[in-house]
C-alpha cells in the first residue's frame, strides 16, 4: 500500500478508536455510577452497558488488526487464534446485544392488536434473556466450526514457525473470521430488520389515529415513535454498512487485494463507533451527561475555571 494513503488511513482509524471508546465508555460510566447510586438500573440501561463493553473490545480487537503486519512476526499461532477468536466473540455480542436493544424499543413503544405481540410485550425480560441465550448456539457452532477449519488448515505446515508461515495462518484466520461473521451475522439483522418494519407499521397505525383525534404531531407518543424510529434507522443503516462491509472485506481477504481490505475495516469501525453516539443523542440522560463532559474539556483547554454544576 501507497505510504501516504497508509497514513490517512491509520489517521481515521485512531480518530473512529478514539471516538468510539470515548461514547461506549461515557454509556458505561454514566449507567454504572446511575447503578450504584441507586441500586438498580432499568432493563434497557443493562442492556447498554453491556452493549458498549462488548463494542470497546471490538474496536480494540479492530485496532490489533490493524497493526497486525508490524507484530505478526513476533506472535505465535496460538496468539493469532486468541485474537481472532477474542474478535469473534465481541462481535457476535455487540450484533446481538444491539438487536435485543432493537427489539426492547419495538415492544415498549410499538402498539400492536396481534395476541402474540401482546404476550411476548408482557413478557419483554425473557424474551430478550433466551433470546441471547439462544445467540449462544450460534456462538458455539461459530467457534467450533472455525476451529475444525483451522485445525485442518494448519496441519499443512507441520509445525512450521517461520515469518512467512505464520502470515499465510494469520491470512487463513481472517478469511474465516469474515466469512463466518457474516454467515452468522445474518440472523440478527434479520430480527432487526423485523422489529424495524413492525415499528414502521405501528407508526403509520398511530399517525392515522392522531390525524383522526386532530392531536398529530404534539403527541407525545408520536415523539417516542419518532425517536426509537429515527434510532432504529441509523442502527439499520449502520448493520448493513456493517454487514456489507464484512462481506466485501472476506471477498477482498480470498482475492489478496489489501486496499479494498483495508477500505472495509474502517468502514466498518463506524458501526461501533457512530450507532453509540446515536444512542447518546437519543437518551436523554446520556444526551445530558455527554454536553456537561465537552464544557468541562472545553473549559480545560481554554484554561479557565471549570463551571460549577
Amino acid at each position: 500500500m501507497v505510504p501516504l494513503l497508509h497514513s490517512i488511513f491509520t489517521i481515521i482509524v485512531i480518530a473512529e478508536f478514539v471516538l468510539g471508546n470515548w461514547s461506549n465508555g461515557l454509556i458505561v460510566l454514566k449507567n454504572c455510577i446511575d447503578w450504584i447510586n441507586k441500586n438498580e438500573l432499568s432493563t434497557v440501561d443493562k442492556i447498554l452497558i453491556i452493549l458498549a463493553i462488548s463494542r470497546i473490545s471490538l474496536i480494540w480487537e479492530t485496532l490489533l488488526m490493524w497493526v497486525k503486519d508490524k507484530v505478526v512476526s513476533s506472535i505465535t499461532t496460538e496468539e493469532l487464534k486468541v485474537i481472532v477468536f477474542s474478535f469473534i466473540l465481541s462481535s457476535h455480542f455487540s450484533l446481538w446485544l444491539a438487536t435485543a436493544l432493537s427489539i426492547f424499543y419495538l415492544f415498549r413503544i410499538a402498539n400492536c392488536p396481534w395476541q402474540i405481540f401482546l404476550y411476548l410485550k408482557w413478557r419483554l425480560k425473557q424474551l430478550i434473556v433466551l433470546m441471547l441465550l439462544g445467540s449462544l448456539v450460534f456462538l458455539i457452532a461459530n467457534l467450533i466450526q472455525i476451529t475444525i477449519t483451522l485445525e485442518e488448515k494448519f496441519y499443512q505446515y507441520g509445525g512450521n514457525t517461520s515469518v512467512n508461515s505464520i502470515e499465510n495462518e494469520f491470512a487463513i484466520l481472517i478469511e474465516l473470521m469474515l466469512f463466518n461473521m457474516t454467515v452468522f451475522s445474518i440472523i440478527p439483522f434479520s430480527l432487526a430488520l423485523i422489529s424495524f418494519l413492525l415499528l414502521i407499521f405501528s407508526l403509520w397505525r398511530h399517525f392515522q389515529k392522531m390525524q383522526l383525534s386532530s392531536r398529530g404531531h404534539k403527541d407525545p407518543s408520536t415523539k417516542a415513535h419518532r425517536n426509537a424510529l429515527g434510532i432504529m434507522i441509523t442502527f439499520l443503516l449502520l448493520y448493513t454498512t456493517y454487514f456489507l462491509s464484512l462481506l466485501i472485506s472476506w471477498i477482498a481477504q480470498k482475492n489478496k487485494s489489501e486496499l479494498v481490505h483495508t477500505i472495509c475495516m474502517i468502514i466498518s469501525l463506524l458501526y461501533p463507533t457512530a450507532h453509540s453516539f446515536i444512542l447518546i443523542l437519543g437518551n436523554t440522560k446520556l444526551k445530558q451527561t455527554s454536553l456537561w463532559v465537552l464544557r468541562q474539556l472545553g473549559c480545560s483547554l481554554k484554561g479557565q475555571n471549570t463551571p460549577t454544576t
